[in-house]
């Protein structure tokens, strides 16, 4: 039973300490907040320490690419193709499980580390040596929605901040024409769970993705049938009026992010037209990445988006993220290969293979992956066996590859590895809370102090979880 003198001795301690997380949270000690203005929500801002990288460009590959036709060379399955696994599942997300199944495509090896890699990507494959491979993720679903949820938002649940939303909220943006985070959706379409890639879940709207392509420009930019000497003489009555507002309620801090988002999109007017004219890019520039290829338009259109990827680093964006491949559709419009895997991974390698590879190739040849992240990712791997009655692999979120390139990243190396048939991750195990640490971590930022008080909580993107992966930086 509680005493009266335990219940007035624990009372005074609770109190104290209330009083001591307030004056913390008062002095900014309890977790590193930025310093946001809210009449310039994009200044930059300075990091928890020494930065690797000052810009990222994360490739989403959406659908799932397998591991084991790309990345995660296994001998034991091409020895025992064709046979049942012994003490498998017998049922996996899809269905039935069938039989063991060889990788689809002959793997290789490259470079001076001779990595092994597959056939399937030959150009991405000549660039190992720059590569840092993680082969032991784990992830917490195997539904493609939720998946893509976790991979970016750092919960399988919608409404939470994404990865880009959490880095501009922390570090602003170089280029104040531009957005701080800008999305780049596949030609064919946006992945299965849309906007939530690049939403800014309970984070300041203000820092949320831009969608932005080659193909389509920023919707709503300009104001129809208005002449632009018009719109300017609108937009600078509109500035002197809300200053004169701002004046008068000086604590009206929406107001004042309210008047910094409408001069961003004035700003915009200007600039993204210019860095989205791709015309002004030099033929072989086009030729490297395949953007002048009228046999695959979808290829071309993709090479497009990379070249805006690497205007858009140029021009001082914080964060990109280039998506390849789309929405649920059997396989067909993304990696998701059940049935037909190899027919359509031969047609979604075409697509990505040469832009992506001639993108890190430029940028390195132009002094860009000095200060710059390159993070290739996909939401979850592939089972090492075919579904039954089906040519294709089902869900597996035990074991899969994602890898990085890039500034503060050691070349060349090879980290975890999953089982002798590719299954599951056994050593090295890397849940993707450690990804996306080591991701922040080259940024500068403290995944633990990393922070935003949402209903009550300290919210971050790695929950109460997460360890950045060392073994893959650089000295």
């Amino acid at each position: 039973m509680l005493s009266r003198r335990s219940f007035l001795a624990d009372s005074a301690t609770a109190l104290g300490s209330i009083a001591l997380v307030n004056l913390l949270g008062t002095d900014r000690l309890l977790a590193n907040r930025p310093n946001i203005q809210p009449d310039r929500p994009f200044a930059p801002r300075e990091s928890h320490h020494l930065a690797k990288a000052k810009n990222v460009v994360v490739i989403f590959c959406a659908g799932a690419v397998s591991q084991l036709e790309t990345w995660d060379y296994k001998p034991e399955l091409i020895k025992h193709d064709g046979q049942p696994l012994k003490d498998g599942p017998a049922v996996t997300f899809q269905g039935p499980a069938g039989n063991l199944a060889r990788p689809q495509y002959r793997f290789r090896q490259r470079g001076q580390t001779g990595k092994w890699v597959s056939d399937l990507i030959p150009h991405l494959a000549e660039l190992t040596d720059d590569i840092a491979f993680i082969h032991s993720l784990t992830s917490k679903s195997n539904t493609h929605g939720p998946a893509e949820n976790f991979l970016s938002t750092g919960t399988p649940l919608d409404g939470f901040p994404s990865l880009g939303a959490w880095v501009s909220y922390a570090l602003g943006s170089e280029n104040q024409n531009l957005p701080a985070y800008v999305a780049i959706p596949d030609p064919r379409g946006v992945p299965q769970n849309g906007s939530n890639n690049w939403g800014p879940g309970f984070l300041p709207a203000a820092f949320q993705g831009t969608p932005l392509s080659s193909k389509e420009a920023i919707r709503h930019l300009s104001p129809p049938r208005v002449t632009a000497e018009s719109d300017l003489a609108a937009r600078t009555l509109l500035q002197r009026m809300n200053e004169r507002h701002l004046q008068q309620n000086p604590g009206d801090f929406k107001l004042a992010a309210r008047i910094a988002s409408y001069e961003l999109a004035a700003r915009m007017q200007l600039s993204v037209p210019e860095i989205t004219n791709l015309d002004t890019e030099p033929a072989h520039i086009l030729k490297s990445y395949g953007a002048d290829d009228e046999s695959n338009p979808i290829r071309a259109a993709f090479a497009r988006n990379c070249i805006l990827a690497r205007r858009l680093i140029e021009s001082g964006v914080r964060f990109v993220q280039l998506f390849n491949g789309a929405y649920a559709s059997g396989g067909e419009l993304n990696w998701d290969g059940h049935n037909k895997l190899k027919e359509q991974y031969d047609k979604h390698a075409a697509v990505l293979d040469q832009p992506t590879a001639a993108l890190i190739t430029d940028m390195k040849s132009r002094g860009l992956l000095d200060e710059t992240l390159i993070v290739w990712c996909t939401e979850f791997g592939r089972m090492p066996f075919f579904q039954k009655g089906a040519k294709g692999r089902d869900h597996n979120p035990d074991g899969f590859t994602c890898w990085l390139t890039g500034a503060g990243v050691k070349p060349g190396v090879s980290h975890g590895s999953t089982d002798a048939l590719g299954q599951k991750a056994v050593e090295d195990v890397q849940p993707l809370y450690d990804f996306n640490a080591t991701i922040l971590h080259l940024l500068g930022l403290d995944h633990e102090r990393l922070t935003f008080e949402h209903n009550g909580i300290e919210r971050r993107l790695t929950n109460v979880e997460g360890h950045v992966i060392r073994e893959i930086l650089s000295a």
